[in-house]
């Protein structure tokens, strides 16, 4: 059966396991924090977690890739500001709403409105 998926990290790996894995390791603040599901923020539990992955392929998926990532591959967490920081330009380095306008002078669009400038 182990040569039906060498390259599959998850297989023969219980969704129960993989819970208590990353809440081990992790604990559920920072798991809610990755994974922004409600069952991990609200009254955590791994039963009433497993319930509501087992139902919802896309909740599943999410924490199945954090798990695969964190724990197989042994890739350090950071917290989710640091990543929203990453994709945001930060505000040194983009111009101001001021920089942007152009200034309002008599000679703009005066081609088209035929006015003396």
């Amino acid at each position: 059966m182990s040569t039906e998926q060498p390259h599959n990290p998850l297989h023969g790996v219980k969704l129960e396991q993989i819970v208590t894995d990353l809440v081990d390791t992790f604990g559920w603040d920072v798991l809610a924090e990755q994974v922004n599901l409600n069952c991990f923020r609200a009254n955590p539990s791994v039963r009433s977690s497993l319930k509501f992955l087992r139902k919802t392929q896309w909740a599943r998926d999410k924490v199945e890739s954090l798990y695969v990532y964190a724990i197989v591959r042994g890739k350090p967490l950071k917290p989710q500001h640091e990543y929203q920081a990453q994709t945001r330009p930060s505000a040194s380095t983009t111009p101001t709403t001021q920089a942007l306008k152009k200034p309002k002078s008599a000679a703009t669009n005066s081609h088209i409105w035929k006015t003396s400038s």
